[in-house]
């Protein structure tokens, strides 16, 4: 079982939380051409290693959190807020950044 720290709610199992991706950089919507848009769409790296993952915590607080996890061994480095924008209809939006939380959760 993959244990994720959310940094508000703290460790949680992964089945709580749904998987957005990798964290890509988006093309500019002015210049990008059609195959740039469907790279960014589309593609992943899917690396064995060490990767920067976007979680939304759907059973829990609603929010998003950026995870580092080794997509090999499921082990997570470390977990921050995502900073992307709240979901329609969800509590009070997360912010925009957030402290580093450890593998182990926030200090209570």
């Amino acid at each position: 079982m993959i244990l994720l720290p959310c940094p508000w709610c703290g460790p949680r199992a992964a089945t709580e939380f749904a998987h957005i991706g990798e964290v890509s950089v988006r093309p500019d919507p002015g210049s990008a051409t059609p195959a740039q848009w469907r790279g960014y769409l589309y593609l992943r790296a899917n690396p064995c290693g060490w990767i920067s993952e976007t979680w939304y915590h759907r059973m829990g607080c609603r929010r998003f959190i950026k995870v580092e996890r080794h997509t090999e061994t499921n082990e997570v480095r470390s977990a921050s807020a995502g900073g992307v924008a709240e979901v329609p209809g969800g509590p009070a939006g997360a912010p925009a950044r957030g402290a580093e939380i450890p593998a182990g959760g926030p200090a209570r």
